[in-house]
C-alpha cells in the first residue's frame, strides 16, 4: 500500500514568512553601530531615529560603556469607526547597548553628540597610551683619561 501525504503550498509559504518574521522582529531591536579610530580618537556612530534624546542615557562603568534610549510608541485613536492600524512594523521600547572598552581609552573626556537620529561618540585615546619619543641625554666627560704609554720593564731583555 502506498501512503498518501497532501501537499500544500502556502503552509510552506506561511512557515517561511513567520521564519523570516521573526527574525526580522528579533534584529530590530538592536541599535546599529560603526566603530572607527580617526587620529587620536574612536568614534561610534549610532542609528537611533525617532528616539527623544531626552531619553538616551550613556554611562561607563569600569571599562563597559552603556548606551540605552526610548523610542515611545505612536498611539491611534481607535475609538472611531475610520481609525485604526493597518500595518505596524516600527519597534517601540527601551533599547540598550553595551561596548567593551581597552585600556588606554580616556573614559573621562568621552564626548557624546545626537542630530538626525544618530548618536555619536567621540572616545580620546589616553595621552599615556600614545606612542611618544624617549630623547636620550648625553653628558660630556670632564676629565680627561690619561693614557700610560711608557713600556713595561720586565718585557725588556
Amino acid at each position: 500500500m502506498s501512503s498518501y501525504t497532501a501537499v500544500n503550498p502556502f503552509r510552506e509559504m506561511d512557515r517561511l514568512f513567520n521564519q523570516v518574521s521573526r527574525t526580522a522582529a528579533s534584529d530590530s531591536l538592536l541599535m546599529p553601530m560603526d566603530l572607527y579610530r580617526k587620529g587620536d580618537a574612536f568614534t561610534v556612530k549610532i542609528d537611533l531615529p525617532g528616539v527623544d534624546p531626552s531619553s538616551i542615557d550613556i554611562d561607563v562603568d569600569d571599562r563597559t560603556l552603556t548606551v540605552r534610549a526610548v523610542r515611545a510608541a505612536e498611539t491611534v485613536d481607535t475609538d472611531e469607526e475610520k481609525n485604526g492600524w493597518v500595518s505596524r512594523e516600527r519597534s517601540y521600547g527601551t533599547y540598550a547597548r553595551q561596548i567593551s572598552l581597552g585600556r588606554g581609552l580616556d573614559t573621562s573626556r568621552i564626548e557624546a553628540g545626537y542630530t538626525d537620529g544618530v548618536l555619536t561618540l567621540t572616545i580620546p585615546i589616553a595621552e599615556e597610551a600614545k606612542p611618544r619619543k624617549i630623547t636620550v641625554n648625553t653628558t660630556a666627560s670632564t676629565t680627561n683619561p690619561v693614557i700610560d704609554q711608557t713600556p713595561d720593564q720586565g718585557s725588556q731583555a
